[in-house]
């Protein structure tokens, strides 16, 4: 949709019709964007949001690690956040990042001044935007233990400040606004001996490497966890998938990670349709092998073809 960018109020990052998407996501599959913005910083988002007009659709990417974008592309503007809105800073013991900050940086990043409490990034795919939006989190912990506040633009332009209240935060998923866009959030944690941190880091990479498939072409959970942490007796997407049998399954180039069933994997040639078919195949086989119903995990946008 060509014609669409002539609608677009100046910026001064770039807006490109027409634009692929497939490689700047994990899966590396999806259509193409109608117009992609790449902000310049956040006040150039600012002013692009207040100008643009209200009819015209907007939906941001980070790292697009836990996303599939559909084979048909996605309407309207696609706002791709820039290295501008990736940098963090300490403050006392405080960890302030931008959307675009990779979770495991700010793990990094508090490990280097003593900050414990933000290990369990290092084992989120993703970007803190990501985390923030869906309460992301792993080995027990996860973003709503740490938020204190977050910046964000709505869609008109405006700047807002959530409080960690605010969010009505539950297992895998906020009540924020759809449409508000993160531009930056604020984690406390307690200081502590840096080493500490850094050991405990280490520890959880290696158990990562050891039980995902984070070599492959693939995303983060494909799936949450029918019961939240520390539920007695929680039931696990993997085993369920396990049991009935969809271990390994394909459909086209998609495939069930062998190593932990609920990853899937583009195997080289698959399309957006083959991954979330095989997730609506999954899906269908553990709802009638154990009458539990997966709720995605991994957000899906765009159009099918």
């Amino acid at each position: 949709m060509t014609d669409l960018i002539s609608r677009m109020p100046p910026v001064r990052g770039k807006l490109l019709a027409d634009a692929e998407l497939k490689p700047f996501t994990w899966f590396r599959v999806g259509g193409k964007a109608d117009v992609l913005f790449l902000p310049a910083d956040p006040e150039d988002l600012a002013d692009f949001l207040k100008s643009l007009p209200d009819d015209i659709p907007v939906t941001v990417l980070g790292a697009a690690s836990n996303v599939i974008v559909r084979d048909g592309g996605v309407e309207g503007v696609v706002v791709r956040l820039t290295p501008a809105f990736g940098k963090i800073r300490v403050v006392g013991n405080e960890v302030v990042a931008g959307a675009a900050a990779l979770d495991s940086k700010v793990s990094q990043k508090a490990a280097m001044f003593g900050i414990s409490g933000l290990e369990f990034f290092s084992g989120v795919p993703g970007t803190i935007g990501g985390a923030l939006r869906m309460n992301a989190g792993c080995y027990e912990q996860e973003t709503a233990d740490v938020l204190v506040e977050a910046v964000a633009l709505t869609r008109q332009g405006t700047w807002v400040t959530l409080k960690n209240r605010e969010f009505g935060y539950s297992y895998r998923h906020s009540d924020a606004p759809e449409d508000l866009i993160f531009v930056e959030a604020v984690f406390k944690g307690e200081i502590i001996d840096p080493q500490i941190v850094k050991d405990r880091i280490e520890a959880l990479k290696k158990r990562r490497e050891e039980a995902q498939p984070i070599r492959e072409k693939t995303g983060g959970s494909t799936f949450a966890n029918p019961d939240p942490p520390g539920t007695p007796d929680q039931r696990k997407c993997w085993k369920l998938i396990d049991e009935a049998g969809m271990r390994g399954a394909m459909r086209g180039g998609a495939q069930v990670s062998e190593k932990h069933c609920n990853f899937m994997i583009n195997t080289g040639d698959a399309t957006a349709a083959d991954i979330e078919g095989l997730g609506e195949d999954v899906r269908a086989k553990v709802k009638a092998n154990s009458g539990v119903e997966l709720r995605w995990e991994i957000k899906r946008i765009g159009r099918t073809l």
